[in-house]
């Protein structure tokens, strides 16, 4: 996501640049509703006050973009929706010019996300559709990435865990619509990426794998894995730095919220003729159709 291009002309400055129509206070400040053509060709039209865009209001940028909502002192500021140059689109809250709070984006490719935003990034609660196989990731998000307590849900099947830096990490489960529930946990392995010449240290992929541990009947589940709290909200980068907070694989594999299992239905066909294909075989995620590694297709801030 990006704003680049976009930037808004500050208004009534030391030579007052630009063309005006409109309506102006006693001290001659633009004040009211006007509307103005600024020296790099942007076009605003909307409410003013003591000089500033206060209000309701449209910017029309000359590349392409525009803004339709709030103003507060020059500044995107409470509800409105911003049209990109490739598109794109992002209807919600604004706080000083930045996205926050509860917002959809609409993306070039169809994907949408929906749910809360802070200082421009995914950052809370909020759901991604991909537009291509139907999946979506309900969760938790921390500067702009899938990370923690979620559930990723495909057309037959969904995985509840964890994530970190967009990778399901630790204890987890896959539910199944054939009645059953396969559980285990992902264990990150590396994966050599190869050499580049002129370095001498090696690009190596972390890559999480499957291990398939039990298959029982389905049970409630519940989001919360751990007692961490996300981060102390603040600005930071869009790519979290490292996997911190993996637990130990050999930790007892029953994630906190994974209560209430019950003893296979013995009776049960499907139930049975599942356990007997998965026991020894480890389910990959590829087979949701989707790439992990992958980032969420966006513009980069």
């Amino acid at each position: 996501m990006s704003d680049l291009g976009s930037e808004e002309l500050e208004e009534e400055g030391e030579n007052d640049l630009g063309e005006y129509e409109g309506e102006r206070n006693e001290v001659g400040e633009r004040h009211g509703h006007g509307k103005a053509r600024l020296p790099n060709g942007d076009i605003y039209e909307g409410n003013y006050e003591f000089g500033k865009r206060h209000g309701q209001g449209t910017y029309k940028f000359k590349n392409g973009a525009r803004y339709i909502g709030d103003y507060v002192k020059n500044k995107k500021h409470g509800q409105g929706t911003f049209i990109y140059p490739d598109g794109s689109r992002y209807e919600g809250e604004w706080v000083d010019d930045q996205r926050h709070g509860q917002g959809v984006y609409y993306y070039v490719n169809n994907d949408t996300y929906t749910g809360e935003w802070f200082n421009h990034q995914r950052h809370g609660q909020g759901t991604y559709l991909y537009a291509e196989t139907g999946s979506k990731y309900v969760g938790t998000w921390v500067h702009g990435q899938q990370e923690g307590a979620a559930e990723l849900i495909h057309l037959n099947h969904r995985y509840q865990g964890k994530f970190i830096n967009k990778n399901p990490v630790g204890p987890g489960k896959y539910v199944f619509d054939v009645g059953c529930e396969q559980h285990g946990e992902y264990r990150l392995t590396d994966m050599e990426r190869g050499e580049e010449e002129e370095e001498e240290e090696t690009l190596v992929n972390i890559v999480p794998k499957w291990k398939a541990l039990k298959i029982t009947e389905l049970a409630l589940w519940t989001p919360t894995l751990s007692e961490e709290q996300p981060p102390p909200e603040g600005q930071g980068q869009e790519e979290p730095q490292g996997l911190t907070g993996v637990g130990d694989p050999s930790e007892d594999i029953q994630a906190e919220g994974f209560e209430g299992e019950l003893e296979p239905r013995g009776a049960d066909e499907d139930v049975d003729t599942f356990r007997q294909e998965s026991q020894e075989n480890s389910y990959d995620i590829d087979q949701g159709n989707l790439n992990f590694d992958e980032e969420p297709s966006d513009l980069q801030d």
